[in-house]
């Protein structure tokens, strides 16, 4: 290798997607709402249904082991970055519902390939040893991104009053200007093990089935009713709430690396039982919150117990085959939008009786997490997956 390409490694191709899914998907989901409602006059079924087929490749994820057959996954990985791009930068010409079906099933799509791949990737090419700090550190890279993104479209918005049409050329323009230059720019990365080219579900993956699971169960109530909760019972405006994805994300720049070392230090299960016990507080705290401050600081810190949930994927690098790494990742990104598919229509009605009975359940969500993650074994490897209920 000379001198010069010795940038040109795996840990720094990941880096770069950990800046361009950022600057493409926080546009895209920061002028969403603004844009359905100004521009395509969307009702709430409207933006229900998008949000239902924005799920749908997330669901489908599983297939990305199926498109392997023709295509190696780092060719895979620029093409997904390519329509998740694209699909951003030519949402504001389709101002209508079909339009934005259109535009966001092309941006879903690869956004939940490129997850899935980014997943299979970082456990191929990282060693078990740095692969916690890596992974945080690549949350906390995108959370900077993220910062960048929005202070950038504030300035778009406010200081040039640009149209969203050209909002969303320039900055998914931005991304995929950035996904070519990737694509010339680095070399083929050989991976040490040949990926099964099938769909694999082992029995002794179960663990990890189930953590991931329920953490898909835990971001709907997240993403879905803890905002909610901050508009409707606390009347928080748009632009306050842009200033806590804001705190955030500038609390995930400075504390994801840190926690991703912390990971590496204590093991996946105290850093588990750490988030579990963690958000369980969280959660009874939403349910019993009165004041619009309490319910921020409760807000940001469930954010911040997001980071800890690395400590799952660095769990199945631990125990699983390596082979098994891309067929893997399909089929967690499939588990984990299970619950995405379920949850927020049946909780949506829960909601309707009492708020407060839908952070009731994710406490007790949060409750099975914990027990699940007291099975893993304190030095977890293959052979060593599960130690069903020795906890001590």
């Amino acid at each position: 290798m000379t001198h010069h390409s010795s940038w040109k490694t795996p840990q720094n191709f990941l880096i770069i997607i950990s800046i361009v899914v950022p600057i493409a998907f926080s546009s895209w989901m920061a002028l969403l709402n603004n844009f359905v409602i100004e521009r395509a006059n969307f009702d709430g079924s409207d933006i229900g249904l998008l949000q239902s087929v924005r799920e749908i490749p997330g669901f489908l994820a599983f297939t990305a082991v199926f498109v392997l057959v023709f295509i190696r996954e780092q060719k895979f990985i620029l093409l997904a970055l390519g329509a998740l791009t694209l699909g951003t930068a030519i949402t504001g010409f389709f101002p209508s519902l079909f339009g934005l079906l259109f535009t966001t099933l092309l941006m879903s799509t690869g956004f939940h390939y490129l997850e899935t791949l980014k997943q299979s990737l970082s456990l191929q090419w990282l060693s078990k040893d740095e692969a916690p700090e890596m992974l945080g550190k690549f949350i906390s890279i995108g959370a900077l991104a993220s910062l960048f993104t929005y202070g950038a479209l504030w300035v778009c918005l406010e200081v040039f009053s640009l149209d969203y049409q050209w909002v969303y050329l320039i900055f998914g323009g931005i991304g995929f200007a950035l996904v070519a230059w990737m694509a010339l720019a680095f070399p083929q990365f050989q991976t040490e093990v040949q990926q099964n080219k099938k769909l694999v579900l082992r029995k002794r993956y179960w663990l990890y089935y189930a953590l991931t699971f329920m953490s898909g169960a835990r971001r709907q109530i997240f993403t879905v009713f803890a905002g909610f909760l901050m508009v409707e019972r606390f009347g928080y405006t748009a632009a306050d709430i842009t200033l806590l994805f804001l705190i955030n994300y500038l609390f995930n720049f400075l504390f994801a690396k840190k926690i991703g070392r912390y990971i590496g230090k204590v093991g996946e299960r105290k850093a588990l039982m750490f988030e579990y016990i963690g958000l369980i507080g969280v959660f009874m705290g939403y349910a019993l919150v009165q004041s619009a401050q309490w319910a921020a600081a409760l807000y940001v810190i469930d954010h911040l117990f997001f980071a800890l949930a690395l400590a799952i994927k660095t769990y199945l690098q631990k125990i699983a085959d390596p082979a098994d790494m891309a067929s893997t990742a399909g089929v967690s990104f499939t588990i984990n939008h299970i619950a995405a598919v379920f949850i927020p229509v049946s909780f949506g009605f829960i909601w309707l009786v009492s708020p407060a009975a839908v952070f009731y359940i994710g406490a007790i969500m949060a409750g099975v997490s914990l027990i699940l993650s007291l099975n893993i074994p304190a030095k977890p490897k293959e052979g060593n997956e599960v130690r069903i209920l020795r906890w001590n």
